[in-house]
């Protein structure tokens, strides 16, 4: 990823040079640019602000500079232009999912603004002219001196999702804000300590070694601090899904047309990226009906309408294992709980004496492996070498 960052304090922004965003930048996996406003004035005091039209106090930042340094940024460039982001209190509020929206892009230019802001006809001149994304963000409902610390910060959190950037890709999960909750609490050896005045214990579910067991309390921590902490993130159904208050049945041939709406609803991505070389998302209707008697097929239905589906039955050749797939959750009711509670819903369903669950998916659905993960699926070691387009996980029953 190529970031260039546009400053009137250039020295402002030598954090970047140390700890991992550093180290990223020294592997070559962050190309990171600091360039001085002030490089792009012509007069000896090196003027980049003036006063504003229409009185007021403070000073605004001149166009002109602000001109040829994006001129400078877009004319050294071979091919493509970068997403321009405006660090300003008037802005889109800055979170987790912007965070990964904007780790996507392949180059990044960031503006800091300094006094009263910038000249509003260099956001028309950049989107216009040079025909930039332009993006005003908010680190925070407060205000800055400028835009070089929420800079620092926005790198940072938009950086480490870059892949390589954080060595252990697993610790990216479940941290706070992924998926809409706060960090579970974490805990480290010795497992009894004594602080003097208390002898304090880890939990004991973190040493029974009990993954399933693990994510479900770890699920349970983050949605209890969550709702204590930031109450206004809470979802009312993150405190847990009733399957017994919907309406879930086997499926029937007369559900099909609605499961193939669903399908392709759920499955746009894979439409326009992996189509023809997987089948998936482009069965027919006979495809789907003959399903339903290979596999044990469930529907959700809120007030008559078919919102989630999930299917499961023995895996072919391996007995033992409970394999679980179409778990699919129409779009705008994703993010409530749903899917987590229709898959423990399919594994429940499971024979007495299968030992292990299994599903697979896309290995760019990073929000579906969260999922999963948290309810206790590990990778399947080799499972990347075996499959194009998807990754296998498996769940040994308690």
């Amino acid at each position: 990823m190529r970031i260039d960052i546009i400053s009137i304090f250039p020295e402002y922004l030598g954090a970047l040079d140390i700890s991992l965003i550093g180290k990223a930048r020294r592997d070559g996996l962050l190309d990171i640019g600091v360039h001085d406003l002030r490089d792009f004035t012509h007069d000896r005091h090196r003027t980049v602000d003036d006063t504003p039209f229409g009185g007021g106090a403070g000073m605004v930042m001149k166009p002109q500079p602000w001109k040829e340094a994006l001129d400078s940024l877009v004319g050294r460039a071979d091919s493509g232009r970068p997403r321009l982001i405006v660090p300003g209190p008037s802005g889109r509020r800055f979170d987790q999912q912007l965070a990964r929206e904007l780790a996507q892009e392949p180059w990044l230019a960031f503006a800091c603004g300094r006094y009263e802001g910038i000249d509003e006809r260099v956001y028309e001149y950049a989107a216009g002219t040079l025909g930039l994304t332009v993006d005003v963000v908010s680190l925070g409902d407060y205000v800055l001196n400028g835009g070089e610390v929420a800079v620092l910060a926005m790198v940072e959190a938009i950086g480490r999702l870059v892949p390589g950037v954080v060595g252990n890709p697993e610790s990216l999960v479940e941290e706070s804000h992924e998926d809409g909750l706060l960090e579970y609490p974490v805990y480290t050896k010795p497992a009894v300590w004594d602080d003097g005045t208390v002898v304090r214990e880890v939990p004991p579910v973190l040493l029974s070694g009990n993954h399933a067991a693990i994510a479900q309390w770890r699920h349970e921590q983050r949605v209890r601090r969550t709702a204590e902490r930031r109450p206004d993130l809470v979802h009312p159904s993150l405190t847990g899904v009733d399957l017994d208050d919907l309406d879930v049945r086997a499926a029937t041939p007369a559900d099909v047309p609605e499961l193939l709406v669903l399908t392709r609803a759920c499955w746009l991505e894979e439409v326009a990226e992996v189509a023809p070389r997987w089948r998936g998302p482009n069965e027919s209707l006979a495809e789907h009906t003959a399903a339903l008697t290979e596999w044990q097929t469930w529907v959700v239905r809120s007030h008559g309408r078919l919102i989630a589906s999930v299917r499961a039955r023995r895996k072919p050749g391996e007995p033992h294992r409970w394999w679980i797939a179409r778990l699919m959750v129409a779009p705008d009711q994703q993010g409530t709980g749903l899917g987590r509670a229709l898959l423990a819903h399919a594994e429940a369903q499971a024979p007495a004496d299968i030992t292990e669950f299994w599903l697979n998916t896309g290995r760019w659905r990073a929000a579906n492996q969260r999922m999963y993960k948290k309810a206790g699926y590990r990778l399947l070691p080799g499972s990347s070498e075996v499959h194009e387009v998807a990754v296998d996980l498996v769940k040994p029953r308690r």
